[in-house]
Order: structure tokens, then sequence, then C-alpha cells
């Protein structure tokens, strides 16, 4: 940059010009207007005028040699915007810090050189899943959301849906890749791991391929296809099977436990599930060699005794001390929070097992309070004389109870409907009580009291899926589809437990797919981006963790160019 003076007829006035390239052209532009001499006298507090001007262009020049520059972007009211002025996405750039990392271009460039397509496969799959965690749509408009980040994308709508098909056959080998790669660049726990079971539903009525009847875990009557998702003891993702909808879930796990001791050279871990996926052959499965379970026991389902022994008021203790309590003695204002223990050895078919009960006063008051809303729903389908209805054990109707009235052996015309008090005492007993089982008899027990209590993490998982990324109904029929679009959400999600990592957990998933959805900039083609958002913690921390901002009031262009991906033939 440098000084020029304009002399006209009435003053004298200076600006900053600068020499850039536009289409190949040197051109001279005017990029700051200093003022009039009268102006410059004014700012220069006594000091020449001529010599105030060049030491300030001086430092202008000084601090972009240093890293500094000092851009200026004037708008001019009477301008209207041009084409290329428009809104881009940014916040895109943090997952993209990540994928790369995963050194998924390698792995986009070895599943090439299996096939004859000819499209940039990278970019294609880096696209999904970005969509994944800030547009969650549909396939034609992941491609025409791809508009809208700082990248523009290099393949059509037909590229990006043939993908899918590859991404299908290779789903296997990328779990695997992405698990290899990540060890490269993050902590991988893989002494415990996380399993759990989940369905999505189609919005079709006929079942064929992986969309079948099952079991919903929600209200649906539609087909549905099971997924299963295995999560190591950081909480990230890693590896997921995809089922038909009618598949037993128990028999969902084996496979997945064999494909990490195949696959990913993992022998010696401890397995958590609940009870639901506990069955006595998973267990025994689990059990050879260097492998463990902890998984959550129904206490409805244990003999007499062991249930005598459970709801016994007196033996419990606390994590860290051997002081023995009677919970009836206890104050619960100040054991609040506190959980309370007992434990015993057990034989379960023949097989010798460790059972931890835990007590605790938080969970106890909610599921009161879950089933004095069940009951009243219960009460409003008596009052409203819904004579048929259909139930299930986790649904609310349970508590209805139908009573059949008649005084002959003739047709009963009458039928009484009331609450069924015996079953609310049943269920009322064991508020607050959570079973665990396990075959690890040397840890003490809030070591597996603590392993337990991170199930949660896989529900959380499983809300981000059909929450976040919208995957309730799914949008998919042809089966290479489905396992495609679980694939890219498999890897957005574990990018982002990843980024939550980076953040110390202080974040969720949804907040920061939500605040990294939320960094739109302003392009102007000359000078950079300018972000339209508004800053936060967030943000901050990402910026601070990957070492690169782009909250700053203006992002060069040369900066842009550093964070965009590595061209297809570097």
């Amino acid at each position: 940059m440098s000084p020029k003076e304009s002399i006209s007829r009435y003053k004298a006035s200076f600006y900053i010009k600068k020499m850039t390239y536009e289409n190949n052209e040197r051109v001279i532009k005017v990029v700051k207007e200093l003022g009039s001499l009268d102006e410059i006298k004014t700012k220069s507090n006594g000091q020449d005028p001529i010599e105030w001007v060049q030491q300030y262009v001086s430092e202008i020049n000084e601090n972009g040699m240093n890293g500094k520059e000092v851009i200026f972007v004037e708008f001019w009211p009477f301008s209207t915007i041009d084409h290329h002025e428009t809104c881009f996405n940014g916040g895109y750039l943090f997952l993209q810090k990540f994928y790369n990392e995963l050194a998924f271009e390698r792995v986009c460039k070895d599943i090439s050189s299996r096939y004859l397509f000819d499209y940039d496969l990278n970019s294609i799959l880096s696209r999904h899943v970005y969509a994944r965690s800030l547009y969650p749509l549909s396939k034609l408009s992941t491609f025409d959301e791809s508009q809208k980040l700082i990248e523009s994308p290099n393949f059509n709508l037909y590229e990006l849906c043939h993908s899918l098909n590859v991404i299908s056959k290779e789903s296997d080998y990328i779990q695997n890749s992405l698990y290899k790669n990540s060890v490269e660049s993050y902590v991988r726990n893989t002494s415990t791991l996380f399993y759990d079971f989940t369905n999505f539903y189609f919005e079709i009525d006929e079942k064929h391929g992986l969309n079948q009847y099952g079991i919903p875990k929600e209200q649906s009557v539609n087909p549905i296809v099971q997924l299963g998702l295995l999560m190591d003891g950081n909480g990230v993702p890693l590896a997921f099977c995809i089922n038909p909808g009618n598949t037993n879930e128990r028999i969902t796990q084996k496979p997945l436990v064999k494909k990490i001791v195949k696959e990913f050279n993992a022998s010696k871990f401890v397995i958590c599930t609940d009870a639901g996926l506990a069955s006595q052959a998973n267990r025994m499965f689990k059990s050879f060699s260097n492998r463990a379970f902890i998984t959550t026991q129904s206490i409805k389902q244990m003999p007499s005794q062991i249930k005598d022994w459970i709801l016994d008021k007196t033996g419990w203790r606390i994590l860290g001390s051997n002081i023995q309590f009677d919970l009836r003695m206890i104050e619960e204002t100040e054991h609040s929070k506190t959980v309370f223990f007992k434990e015993r050895n057990i034989t379960i078919n023949g097989a010798d097992q460790r059972l931890i009960v835990t007590f605790s006063i938080k969970l106890r008051n909610q599921q009161r309070s879950e089933r004095t809303k069940e009951i009243n729903n219960a009460m409003d389908l008596i009052i409203n004389e819904h004579k048929t209805f259909k139930t299930s054990q986790i649904d609310y109707k349970r508590f209805v109870r139908v009573k059949n009235l008649t005084n002959t052996d003739e047709i009963c015309e009458n039928t009484e409907f009331f609450i069924n008090d015996e079953l609310v005492k049943k269920e009322s007993a064991y508020d607050g009580y959570i079973g665990i089982s396990t075959n690890l008899l040397d840890p003490e027990a809030k070591e597996i009291i603590k392993v337990i209590t991170r199930r949660s993490e896989v529900k959380e998982i499983f809300r981000t899926m059909k929450a976040e990324f919208e995957l309730n109904p799914v949008c998919q029929s042809k089966d290479e589809r489905i396992r495609a679009h679980f694939t890219t959400c498999f890897i957005s999600l574990a990018i982002l437990r990843m980024l939550e990592s980076k953040l110390d957990f202080s974040n969720t998933s949804t907040e920061i797919s939500g605040e990294i959805r939320e960094m739109n900039y302003l392009r102007d083609v000359r000078n950079g981006y300018i972000p339209l958002f508004k800053k936060s913690d967030v943000i901050d921390g990402l910026s601070k963790n990957f070492g690169f901002r782009i909250d700053n009031r203006i992002v060069t262009l040369s900066a842009i160019e550093k964070l965009k991906m590595p061209p297809e033939d570097e």
C-alpha cells in the first residue's frame, strides 16, 4: 500500500492505494480515504501532515508483513449487491478439520481404486457428513445445501446419488478405517464398550428388504429397520450394524462383537448393555477369553429370596465407605443425590456372577413422577370411555383394568374400566432401585456403578440421530441406500463426539452442531468473509483447540484458502 494525494481546485485530499490483480490484470484501487489536508492536520496533533500520512501507511504495511494486515471494506448505500456477495456457512470447517485428521482422503482414494467411476468420492462423502450435522435433509437438499458452504462442491446430483451404492458396499471398511486412523490423533478407550439397540421407521406401508414389521421403540405401525451401535469408553461410536426390523435384538450383539475382535484387533474389553440385550447366550459369549460384561439386571425377574434381600431396608452402604445405612432412617434432603448400594454373589444358570443393587432418592422421585403422569393419562382414557385399546408393559394403558360384568352366561354387555391399584403398588415397590450384574469380581463397586451410569450416553446418541439428524422417518427405501445413509450418520456422530471431547465435554453434540450451523458469512470477493453470527463459548473453545480463528471481524481469503479441502490430485 502507498499514499496518494489528490489536489483539486479547493482542497487537497489523501488516500491509501493498493495494487491488486483481478482477472489476471493489475489494478490499482483506493482502499481508504484519509481525509482532507485540514482533517489530517487535526489527526496529526502538530506533526507534519505529509509525514503523518507516510508513517500511517508504513504502519499498515508493517502490520501486513507481520500477519496483522488491516483490511478496509467500504459499503456504498447507492450500490446494489452483485452475484458474488452471497451468504455462506463456514462452521463446517471445524468438522472438516477433524475429517481430514481421520485421513478420509486416503480412505476414499483406496475405495476409488477398486471402482471405475471418476468423480471425487472424498468431496461427496465429506458433504454427506457435514450435511448430517448442518442440514439433515434429503439427498437432493444435501446437494443444494452444499452450495451454501464456502467451498463449492465439484460433483453433480447424479454422482452424489451413485456414491451411496459405493459407500454402502464399503461400510465395514470405512468403519474400520475410522477407528484405526482416529487412534493416531485421538485416544480411544476400548477397555470398556457400550452396546445398545434401537429402530427407525419408514414412511412406506409395504415391507421389503431391511424394512420389516417389528416391535417399534416408538408409536409407529410402519415397517422398521434396526440399528445396533457399539460405543467406546469415551462415548465415541466404534461400530454399528443394520438388521431387518423383525430381527430379535438379542442376536444382533454377538456378530458386532466378533467384528470388533477380528477387524479392530481388540480382544480384552468389558461390554456394558441393558437387561433387554443380556441373554444368557450373550453373557456366556462375553465371558470368553479376556472379555467381560456389565449389564442392568431386571429386579422383578429375580428369585423371591433375592428380591427380599434387595427390598430389605438395612445393609446399604455409600460409595467409599463401609458404614451401613437403614433406608428408613436416612434424611432425604441430605441424601437427595446420594447413591446407596449393596452387593452379593449369585449363580444364574450355573454361572457365577456378581449382583450390585443401587438405590437413589432422586431416581425414586423421578420414577414416581413419571408414573403419576401415566396414571393421569390412564384416567383420561377411562373418562373418555375408550372401549377398545391395545396395551403393552411399557404403555400407560397397562394401568387400566377391564372387568366384564354379566348375570348370566350370555354375551357380556357391560364392561367396567378402572385403575389397577394392585399393579401400581407392585411397581412402586421397586422405585429407585437398579440391578447390575457382572462377571467382574475384582473391581470395587463404585467402578462398576460408574460404568453402568454412562449407558445414558448411548441413549443420547440415539436421541441425536433421531432428533438432530432427523432420521425418523427413514427417507430411503433401497437396502444399499439405507446402509450408506447410516454410514454417513455414523461418521458425523463420531466427529461430533470427538469435538465434544476437544471441549472437555462442556457442551453436547447438539449444542455444537447448533452453533456451527449458525456460522454464516458474507463474502466480499476482494477482501474475505465477514461473520454474520453471534460469538459464543462453543466457537471460542473450538477456535482455541483447533489453532485457527474464523470468528475475526473479517476472515481473509488467504486464511480461508489454508483451511479448504486439498485438491484430489494432491
